[in-house]
């Protein structure tokens, strides 16, 4: 339990988009020219007659194109001219026109599945670059971090990637277990950076700020400077940051702007009011974060955060998707199950979800039962 759910961008591409707009083609596509070939030999020989079919041979090399490589598309295309030309199948007179215009096809196809082959291995191998890059923004979160146990979820909006807009991560410090989860102005491979950048100032700031506003002030300061050093860059980013007691029996928490966590205990559901500063990167950092709501935590007490991705999601009607009504029907005693149960409710309940999709539960337990 405490695993980031991620999928990887290719098998999320082949889920989200079909074999036209780039997927891998389908097993029909794969085997319709063994089959289109068969189809057209069985018939000739049924036939007394002799068949005017072997145009339909013509197609063969460019479908091989869909799903071969260069080499079984020349086999696919002398196979073509074989069959052309062997008499039982009584498709031996085409004429020289037909042969050559056939010939030329398969030769023509060979190409253009030599220039496919290798264009797909430069996006594989720059997918699985991508993919790496994307998984040191966000690495695999521990099952459990002192006495709290983490379970994350994460959905990039943008096709192909593994991370967007949004960002989670919990660490451990002098100052005690603390966690952050926020969401930065845009999502997709463009706001990475920003993302990039904010994590690696709270995991700085976990070692060395000693209360959880000078974290928030902190990260704040971050989107200052990195929008300064931009003539036209306006960062901003929404977070709420927790830290947990030693004991984890008690936590802290302070938003900048971002929806509050919700308290589950067993199958009840509550949104803790928490007041909001304002964002990230709008001047926190002179005045510092309003302080902040420190709860007690009971043992089967969890705490469950989400983006604003999941709250803002709509149905065919426009309604908002009803986060703390649903997460009461959904709540486990196994708080690593409610994550997935709630993305798969959420898919339901909105199919087309456009915005990035963080969640992340925090349960503490003993900090000695590791």
């Amino acid at each position: 339990m405490g695993k980031v759910h991620l999928l990887s961008p290719r098998r999320r591409d082949h889920e989200r988009r079909g074999w036209l707009r780039g997927a891998p083609p389908p097993r029909l596509v794969r085997v319709l020219p063994l089959v289109l070939i068969a189809g057209v030999c069985v018939a000739t020989l049924a036939s007394d007659e002799p068949l005017d079919i072997g145009f339909l041979l013509g197609a063969i090399p460019p479908l091989a194109v869909l799903s071969y490589g260069p080499l079984a598309t020349a086999v696919l295309g002398g196979v073509v001219v074989a069959v052309l030309n062997i008499p039982a199948f009584q498709l031996n007179h085409p004429g020289n026109t037909d042969l050559l215009t056939i010939s030329f096809v398969s030769v023509l196809s060979v190409f253009v599945s030599y220039v496919r082959s290798r264009r797909d291995a430069q996006l594989d191998l720059e997918r699985t670059v991508a993919e790496a890059a994307q998984r040191a923004v966000v690495p695999e979160l521990p099952e459990r971090v002192g006495a709290v146990r983490c379970v994350g979820l994460y959905r990039a909006a943008q096709r192909g990637t593994l991370v967007g807009g949004d960002f989670f991560d919990v660490r451990e410090g002098p100052h005690g277990v603390r966690a952050v989860m926020g969401d930065v102005q845009g999502h997709g491979l463009s706001a990475v950076a920003t993302v990039a950048s904010l994590l690696g100032a709270f995991r700085e700031a976990v070692l060395d700020q000693p209360d959880l506003e000078s974290v928030a002030a902190r990260l704040d300061r971050r989107l200052e400077t990195d929008s300064a050093s931009s003539r036209y860059a306006e960062l901003f980013a929404t977070a709420v940051l927790l830290e947990f007691s030693p004991d984890a029996r008690s936590v802290r928490m302070v938003s900048c702007g971002h929806p509050a966590p919700v308290l589950l205990r067993g199958r009840q559901a509550t949104e803790i009011e928490l007041a909001a500063w304002t964002p990230l990167g709008l001047g926190l950092s002179d005045g510092g974060p309003h302080a902040g709501l420190t709860l007690r935590l009971e043992p089967g007490h969890s705490l469950f955060l989400a983006s604003d991705g999941v709250s803002e999601a709509r149905d065919s009607s426009g309604a908002f998707y009803p986060l703390t009504d649903r997460l009461a029907a959904l709540a486990d005693d196994d708080p690593a199950v409610l994550a997935g149960r709630v993305w798969a409710d959420l898919v339901r309940y909105c199919p087309a979800v456009v915005d990035d999709v963080t969640m992340l539960v925090l349960t503490p337990g003993s900090p000695d039962a590791r």
